[in-house]
């Protein structure tokens, strides 16, 4: 029996009505939000570095076109300068596209790698993703409470290639429906710094006073599984928190558990048959 069809994917039409909606509910609940959001930034480094990490640019993903990584340098490179910078003060949010904002090409934009429903696809501003897998990444390193996060939840469509933080981290955004926020609600302002160079995404997030927890995220348990003739990806991801003092554990949180059907070819894969 075939399933119906959602609004959104009768036509091209309906999608983009569907769309406007999304658009016209997003900007409607912030014009009656009570959150503060985050718009002041300044060149002004804050005293303590608490957290930096740098992400390749282009890497090799599957099959997909490197002419869409290369288009994603530049997409990264408009992006960056929106939000390097920003205060992040007590109370307020961090919103990404109330500071990015549109992405248009006659900004500059190129057409980059979008993912939708499972697949791989191009879009203007493609590959922005990368930018809020870094701020989210910086971000689970400090005491700021997430409130809005997206994922490609339940697929894992590339093979490994120089993966350096854990399977299961990443966001997905959408101009702007899908958002990622976080806010902070700590009584410490924070400064998130991004740069572009020819190789690296490179963030830090820093603040006016020293925090008292240094966070640590691992993966743990990680396999991969046969199940019903179809490859999954299994792993957990856990927090611990370490008093920086003292040098003990105060908490330890799982925060994810990944459970995603592999898209790729599992032939050089360890697996395990289950059942």
């Amino acid at each position: 029996m075939t399933s119906r069809k959602l609004f959104c994917e009768i036509s091209p039409l309906t999608y983009r009505i569907s769309s406007y909606k999304q658009k016209v509910l997003r900007v409607g609940s912030d014009l009656f939000t009570n959150e503060v959001f985050a718009t002041r930034r300044t060149s002004k480094l804050l005293p303590f570095r608490v957290y930096s990490h740098q992400s390749l640019i282009r890497r090799k993903l599957g099959d997909v076109d490197m002419r869409l990584q290369e288009n994603k340098a530049v997409n990264l490179s408009i992006a960056a300068p929106k939000v390097t910078g920003i205060l992040i003060q007590p109370g307020e949010t961090f919103s990404f596209w109330k500071l990015v904002g549109s992405i248009r090409s006659q900004d500059g934009y190129l057409d980059g790698l979008t993912i939708s429903s499972g697949k791989t696809l191009s879009g203007i501003g493609g590959g922005l993703c990368q930018f809020t897998n870094l701020i989210h990444w910086l971000i689970l390193h400090t005491d700021m409470q997430i409130i809005e996060h997206h994922h490609h939840d339940g697929i894992d469509l590339f093979p490994d290639f120089g993966r350096q933080i854990p399977f299961g981290t990443g966001t997905s955004i959408s101009n702007p429906t899908l958002d990622y926020r976080f806010k902070n609600s700590t009584d410490i302002t924070y400064q998130l710094m991004v740069s572009v160079d020819d190789k690296y995404l490179c963030g830090e997030v820093r603040s006016d006073r020293s925090p008292r927890l240094k966070h640590h995220i691992k993966c743990e348990m990680e396999r991969f599984t046969m199940e019903e003739g179809k490859v999954y990806r299994n792993s957990q991801i856990v927090r611990e928190s370490v008093d920086r003092r003292t040098g003990r554990m105060v908490k330890r949180e799982l925060i994810k558990i990944n459970h995603a059907e592999v898209k790729y070819d599992p032939s050089l894969l360890d697996i395990e048959v289950n059942g």
